[in-house]
């Protein structure tokens, strides 16, 4: 494992990658407070001031070297529009592992855009940061995001029922994986 590892902007065909800025703020307050967009998010629509302290908290992570650390870079166009965002979370040093997770304004939603940013953060995850095990915790009612982990090779290791308590009810928590040797399979 390459610890610490640093944050570093990266492009693909159509996506970038790079850090939130004090800039984004009406872009990511319009996505963050969508209720359609957080419909299976943990928290409810954000207000300006929420997103501006996320913005100040999540611009600064950009470093990971212990268990909890995590990066939220933003995802963009190659123009500079902001779509939305990725998250990396280191869960284990140990057992080199972390979570992944997305979130994209619904005008991008659709269009490849969390796909291209998601193998961005798994390359990274995979080949520079040197980890065995990626995976992505969500809603399983939320298709399109089961669509994308599938899409991305990750394999559906776990359904657990009523496993929490979610805006007022009980929820089902889905949980997909991918291993450093599937990853690398997948990309020759």
């Amino acid at each position: 494992m390459s610890l610490p590892w640093e944050f570093h902007p990266v492009d693909g065909v159509r996506t970038r990658l790079d850090l939130l800025r004090e800039d984004d703020l009406d872009a990511l307050h319009a996505i963050q407070s969508d209720p359609e967009v957080c419909r299976y998010l943990l928290y409810e629509p954000r207000t300006r001031d929420e997103v501006e302290r996320r913005i100040a908290e999540d611009s600064t992570a950009m470093r990971l070297e212990k268990n909890d650390d995590y990066v939220q870079p933003a995802i963009r166009d190659l123009d500079g529009t902001l779509l939305g965002t990725m998250y990396f979370h280191l869960t284990s040093v140990d057992d080199l592992t972390a979570e992944i997770g997305w979130l994209l304004g619904t005008p991008y939603q659709g269009r490849g855009h969390a796909r291209e940013a998601a193998e961005l953060v798994l390359e990274q995850a995979f080949d520079e940061v040197g980890l065995h095990r990626v995976y992505a915790e969500l809603d399983p009612r939320n298709a399109a995001s089961v669509a994308l982990c599938l899409r991305l090779g990750m394999r559906h290791e776990a359904h657990f029922v009523e496993h929490m308590r979610f805006k007022g009810e009980w929820a089902d928590t889905g949980v997909y994986a991918i291993l450093d040797h599937e990853w690398r399979a997948r990309r020759t």
